[in-house]
């Protein structure tokens, strides 16, 4: 008998097998950063967010900027999430996109209570660089109660598609539900459930939510984002020392292990809190403790699993 970390792990070697981005991969490493946003508040309808008294984020930030800060460190390409609520900012992204090979896929931003989103869904789906949408839990809970909401949910397994849940420590306990009903659907847990950072054991709330996220599905993933973020110094100020973060990242490492576990930077979201070398350094250099192997898939071949990503022509 298999335990379920192996069978978890036959699992994703087997998407492994099949999926054409990786079978690619042979010449170039790949390695995706999962979690970035582009936005311009110079275009004529301006951006809702960030606020214009943020005086780190409020400025353009588009693919130029952040290849310049990612190359470097050999990142191949990125998954942009789109923050915005509005349903034709998921079109500016892809528009950007077709230009821009280093964007592998477009995580949009549609709501699951707007009478329009199937169609909508439908829509942007065509293109093979939509992989999916980001909601938030407390929007997920409420359509785990509503019928019509839920087969909205149901809409993204059924076309494909992934989704991202943000939000605390129950983000995790959410995942599971869904992932008990909708057990095709590639399901991503954003920036760890947020969990505060100070250097010591986590609290048990989210430790246990992230033990029941890690006995799931083998389609439930998290991503290692919003490291820094944790700390809840800003201002440049989160520590750089790996060792501030490892009792945190030790707990999700024992529960998801280098199967399904991806990167994301969180960037630029993550310059009010360090570098990106600094975002980079800590999560990539916990990993590499684990093996090359492990750097492996948690930098790249789990993202391209994640969110079943086509290649690039």
């Amino acid at each position: 008998m298999m335990t379920r970390r192996e069978a978890i792990a036959t699992a994703v070697a087997g998407t492994v097998a099949v999926n054409p981005l990786l079978a690619q991969a042979d010449a170039k490493p790949v390695v995706i950063d999962t979690h970035t946003h582009f936005y311009d508040p110079t275009r004529k309808e301006g951006v809702p967010w960030p606020g214009k008294d943020d005086k780190v984020l409020y400025r353009a930030v588009l693919p130029a900027e952040y290849k310049k800060l990612a190359v470097p460190h050999g990142i191949t390409g990125t998954v942009v999430v789109e923050a915005s609520p509005r349903v034709e900012d998921n079109q500016w992204l892809l528009d950007i996109a077709k230009d821009e090979p280093f964007l592998v896929g477009i995580v949009g931003n549609l709501s699951l209570t707007d009478k329009d989103f199937v169609k909508n869904l439908t829509r942007f789906a065509r293109n093979p660089l939509f992989r999916g949408i980001r909601v938030n839990e407390a929007a997920l809970r409420m359509a785990l109660k509503d019928a019509t909401q839920f087969d909205r949910v149901k809409a993204l397994s059924d076309n494909g598609l992934t989704l991202d849940i943000n939000g605390g420590a129950e983000t995790f306990l959410v995942a599971v539900q869904v992932a008990e009903k909708l057990p095709k659907l590639h399901i991503v847990v954003n920036h760890m459930g947020n969990p505060t950072i100070d250097g010591k054991e986590p609290v048990e709330a989210w430790r246990k939510a992230v033990e029941a996220g890690g006995a799931a599905s083998a389609n439930v993933f998290c991503k290692m984002s919003a490291l820094v973020e944790g700390s809840r110094k800003n201002e440049g100020k989160a520590p750089t020392d790996l060792e501030f973060y490892t009792p945190t990242l030790d707990v999700l490492w024992n529960a998801f292990g280098a199967d399904r576990l991806v990167f994301g930077s969180n960037w630029p979201v993550s310059d009010n809190f360090a570098k990106f070398d600094t975002v980079y350094s800590l999560a990539s250099k916990y990993v590499k403790l684990k093996g090359e192997a492990a750097f492996t898939k948690v930098f790249g071949t789990n993202a391209a699993i994640a969110y079943q990503l086509k290649p690039r022509s």
